[in-house]
């Protein structure tokens, strides 16, 4: 081998800068003027959706992306959850689905910007509004209001996510993508209730975050008072009526509800492509430059994720992009299609502020005029008779509720209530046990051919750790959510003749936070009760049948997602918290006071029968299923259906 000659040190050097300038991106100067954000001194039309990175898997987010991007998306918005990556104070887990970094440069891989909403309160429909359970027993906290405690624990972790994302080096400052960041989340819609300790939290917050350094704009959404540099942004179905409170600040939509979050027991949330089209098209109509879906892929509660109480594990939202990463027709190619219109128009959007013009009753036009540039938009706000107006001297048809857009101020290149993409319908096949000739079978009749398992789960105390106090625990200060169920037990001796009997009959009353409640005496079922959406509340009065001796008494408390919306939303609490009384003819027996034996989760959480990767004996797959028994764990296998978009037109 020939020997390498010595590169001389100037050399050496101008080679070094070279591969340290070609393994860099070049910094993004992103600031803001009234009428949008400006990068690299270039005023922006944009187009966002939320897409949440713990309600996707890694393997999802390209796909996720390129479909945003396909849709004519510039950026794409997450909130960040601290109870995730902070489960334990001071231990961070940022891998998984909570791998935040991955998530950013995936978007970033597919060309799109990232507004990061940081919060660290993200609402959500999010367990606790995404604050860890920890928080809540740090001595003298106090949740989103001017508390020592609490700010010192959300600056800390507010610095963690920017030193993180600086670290990997994705802000728009460092050549990264993300190019907006939010600072807490819709206060200003409860901050009244904390009074003045509110208003100076809403500035401590806003100061913490502009000191961070990150070189992007901050924004604070429904907070018509976040203080400069900080922007005040819309949240809600139509925000083109909405005015930023400072003029020099552009006019931002973070939130445009694509549909809605599914509660338990609810209707379906299903919002018309139309109407969602017409609320894009006349919040830009009305000066606007950035608007967000949410959301744009809403995905999955997995685990135990869920807020409320009683959200649903879908968080599909009827969004552009289904629960399981399939784009949703017509919507998400109407919605693409608005977006190409949108963008014609942008040199002119940019350009100018737009000029009113009457129509006639319910409709009017908004013009984009500077120089040879020329946009319009044309809208009908009656929501049930079309028109036909006149613009420039050239008559125009305008369906009901709608916007005809025109990027040169004569042709309608689009109508937010005239779809043109194609329709699709999904149909599960499973291709791996059917034949061709199959498909026509169902799903479901499928499954119940299946073999099932069951295990049966015992009734009240059976766990050495359980512990007992005179009096009823509110259920979250006990379990501190580490699982969903509490049992309450107590015990009373019947002698015969008490007041509270009907011979050996009596009536149960139990009072609690919610949000579901079983009752057991001596081991069988004796009722049960939930709240719902509106109301976590439970007041069961049941009757129940008592025998001389001693009569045990179990009840199961289960939450179904913690609160995570309103102020003072951590101390609504959850579980028995009484009165638990036997009530009777001539008297009752008041039994709130008495010893109660107190036991966290179930026997088959600790057995994780819930994990169909650990086998574990308790299952039992006979096909003999236990009938009249409540408290059973049931576990099928099956393979994995395959699912086939069937297109229409």
């Amino acid at each position: 081998m020939a020997a390498v000659g010595r590169l001389p040190s100037a050399a050496v050097a101008l080679l070094l800068a070279l591969l340290c300038l070609a393994g860099t991106s070049a910094a993004t100067n992103v600031t803001y003027d009234h009428r949008a954000l400006v990068i690299d001194g270039v005023r922006r039309v944009l187009v966002s959706g939320s897409i949440h990175y713990p309600r996707s898997t890694p393997d999802m987010w390209p796909g996720l992306m390129q479909k945003a991007k396909d849709g004519g998306l510039d950026m794409v918005e997450t909130y960040v959850f601290w109870d995730v990556h902070e489960p334990v104070r001071g231990q961070y887990d940022f891998e998984g689905r909570n791998d935040l970094v991955r998530f950013v440069k995936a978007a970033a891989d597919a060309g799109l910007y990232v507004h990061l909403r940081i919060g660290p309160y993200v609402c959500a429909e999010w367990n606790y509004g995404g604050f860890p359970l920890w928080l809540h027993f740090i001595p003298g906290i106090k949740f989103r209001t001017d508390n020592e405690p609490f700010k010192t624990e959300m600056q800390r972790f507010t610095e963690k996510v920017v030193a993180t994302m600086k670290g990997a080096g994705l802000y728009a400052s460092q050549g990264g993508p993300i190019i907006l960041s939010q600072i807490e989340n819709e206060y200003g819609n409860i901050d009244w209730q904390y009074g003045d300790a509110g208003k100076s939290y809403m500035r401590w917050a806003a100061g913490m975050a502009v000191a961070l350094d990150t070189g992007v704009p901050w924004v604070m959404c429904q907070q018509a008072d976040a203080p400069a540099p900080l922007i005040n942004t819309c949240n809600g179905f139509y925000c083109d009526q909405f005015t930023p409170s400072l003029p020099s600040s552009p006019k931002l939509w973070t939130e445009n509800w694509s549909g809605w979050f599914l509660s338990f027991g609810g209707a379906v949330p299903y919002r018309p492509t139309e109407d969602l089209a017409f609320a894009v098209a006349r919040f830009y109509q009305r000066g606007g430059t950035l608007q967000n879906y949410y959301m744009y892929h809403g995905g999955t509660n997995f685990g135990r994720s869920s807020g409320g109480p009683f959200i649903s594990t879908s968080y599909d939202y009827d969004a552009p992009i289904d629960e399981y990463g399939l784009v949703r027709q017509p919507k998400w190619g109407h919605l693409r299609d608005v977006h190409k219109a949108i963008k014609m128009c942008e040199p002119a959007l940019i350009a100018t502020n737009p000029s009113y013009m009457s129509l006639g009753q319910n409709a009017e036009a908004h013009v984009y005029r500077a120089g040879s540039l020329c946009a319009a938009f044309l809208a009908n706000m009656d929501e049930q008779s079309d028109k036909t107006v006149t613009f420039n001297g050239k008559a125009y048809k305008l369906p009901a509720w709608s916007v005809s857009v025109l990027p040169d101020c004569k042709n309608v290149v689009l109508n937010t209530a005239q779809i043109n993409s194609q329709v699709a319908s999904t149909q599960m096949r499973n291709l791996g046990f059917r034949t061709q000739a199959s498909y026509g079978s169902s799903v479901e009749t499928e499954l119940a051919s299946s073999t099932w398992s069951y295990a049966v789960e015992p009734v009240g105390i059976t766990k050495e750790n359980a512990m007992t106090k005179p009096g009823l625990m509110e259920q979250i200060n006990t379990t501190a959510d580490a699982s969903d169920f509490l049992w309450y037990s107590t015990s009373v001796v019947v002698k015969g003749g008490e007041p509270y009997l009907n011979g050996s009959q009596s009536n149960l009353l139990v009072n609690s936070l919610g949000h579901v409640l079983q009752v057991f005496i001596n081991g069988k079922f004796a009722g049960s009760s939930k709240g719902n959406a509106s109301s976590s509340l439970i007041s069961l009065t049941t009757p129940v049948t008592l025998v001389p001796g001693k009569n045990k008494i179990d009840l199961l408390s289960a939450t179904v997602g913690l609160t995570n919306y309103g102020a003072f939303f951590d101390l609504v609490g959850a579980g028995i918290t009484g009165p638990v009384k036997l009530t009777g003819p001539k008297g009752m027996l008041d039994l709130s006071s008495a010893d109660w034996t107190y036991q966290i989760g179930l026997r088959g959480e600790d057995l994780h029968l819930y994990n169909p990767s650990e086998a574990s004996p308790e299952w039992v797959s006979d096909n003999s299923y236990p009938t009249n028994y409540p408290l059973t764990w049931y576990k099928q296998v099956s393979c994995a259906p395959f699912v086939s978009p069937t297109r229409q037109q």
